[in-house]
C-alpha cells in the first residue's frame, strides 16, 4: 500500500534570488546550503507531511487515587457542632458513559507534496509558466530584505492565477526573517504590511519564513497542505481530473501520478 492518501502538486514562484530553492530544500532535506545555483526552469522534490486531524488518543481513565473518598481521616472531628452524626461527603462524580463505542478511531491522513521550484528570472518565464497547471497549491516567495521582491509579487499572482485553477490555495511566503534580527535589521518590509496585502488580495495566509534557521518553513508549507486536505474533504476536486492537481492513491500509477504540465525535464531532486 502506498504510504500517502493523496498527492497535490504545489509550485514555489516569486523573483530571482528571494530562496524558493532554499526553502524546498530545507523542506525535503532538513539543510541550507549558503550557495545555491541559479534554478534553470524547474526543480522538483517532494516530502510527505500529515493532514486532517491526529489519531485518537483516548483520555486517562479516572484511578481509585484520583476519586475523592468518602471516609474521613482517622484523627478528624466526626461530630458534628449540634452532636449529630455528620452527612458522609458525596462520592467523586461518576465516569461519563461511553458513547459511540463501536465507532473507529480517527486515521491519521498523509500527503505527498510535489513540488516544483520554478525559476525567477524573467528570461525563464515562458517556461516556469506552464508548471503553473495543474497546480492545487502555490508558495508565493519574496525577500523581506529587498522591496522590489514584494512589488512584484502582485504580478506574480496574476500570472498564476491566469494559468492556474481558479481554486488553486496560495500562501505568501516572506522568506529570509533572519535577516531582521539583530542589530543589523534588514527589514524592507513590514509583517503588518504583507499581512494587509494578503488579505486583499484572496491570499489564504502569509508567513514568514528562514531556509536559513527553518523557522516558518514547515508551517508554510503546511498551510498549503491543510487546506487543499479541507478542500478535498468539501469534496471541491475532481481527483480523476488531472487539472485539479489533487490525486488519490487509485487515481493513477501509485508513487508515480502525473500531473498535467509535467512532461518538461525537471531535475528530479524528491527526498522522499
Amino acid at each position: 500500500m502506498s504510504s500517502w492518501d493523496y498527492i497535490a502538486k504545489l509550485v514555489c514562484i516569486g523573483d530571482s534570488g528571494t530562496g524558493k530553492s532554499s526553502l524546498v530544500i530545507r523542506l525535503c532535506e532538513g539543510r541550507f546550503s549558503p550557495h545555491h545555483d541559479v534554478t534553470i526552469g524547474v526543480e522538483f522534490g517532494s516530502r510527505i507531511v500529515p493532514v486532517g486531524p491526529p489519531n485518537y488518543i483516548a483520555p486517562p481513565k479516572p484511578t481509585l487515587s484520583s476519586q475523592p473518598s468518602s471516609n474521613p481521616p482517622a484523627d478528624a472531628d466526626t461530630d458534628a457542632p449540634d452532636g449529630t452524626e455528620p452527612s458522609p461527603e458525596p462520592p467523586g462524580l461518576p465516569t461519563p458513559p461511553v458513547t459511540n463505542a463501536k465507532s473507529k478511531p480517527v486515521v491519521q491522513k498523509h500527503m505527498k507534496l510535489s513540488l516544483w521550484d520554478t525559476a525567477g528570472q524573467e528570461t525563464y518565464k515562458s517556461v516556469t509558466r506552464s508548471y503553473f497547471r495543474g497546480a492545487s497549491g502555490a508558495l508565493l516567495v519574496f525577500d523581506i530584505s529587498r522591496r522590489p521582491t514584494f512589488a512584484h509579487v502582485q504580478d506574480w499572482l496574476a500570472d498564476l492565477r491566469a494559468i492556474a485553477e481558479t481554486d488553486i490555495v496560495v500562501v505568501l511566503v516572506g522568506n529570509k526573517s533572519d535577516l531582521a534580527a539583530g542589530e543589523e535589521n534588514k527589514r524592507e518590509v513590514t509583517v503588518a504590511e504583507a499581512e494587509e496585502w494578503a488579505a486583499k488580495n484572496g491570499v489564504l495566509e502569509y508567513v514568514e519564513t528562514s531556509a536559513k534557521s527553518g523557522e516558518g518553513v514547515e508551517r508554510a508549507f503546511a498551510r498549503v497542505a491543510e487546506r487543499i486536505y479541507e478542500n478535498i474533504e468539501a469534496g471541491k476536486y475532481d481527483l480523476y481530473d488531472r487539472r485539479s492537481g489533487v490525486k488519490g492513491p487509485g487515481t493513477g500509477q501509485q508513487g508515480r501520478v502525473k500531473f498535467g504540465g509535467e512532461s518538461g525535464k525537471a531535475a528530479a531532486g524528491g527526498c522522499c
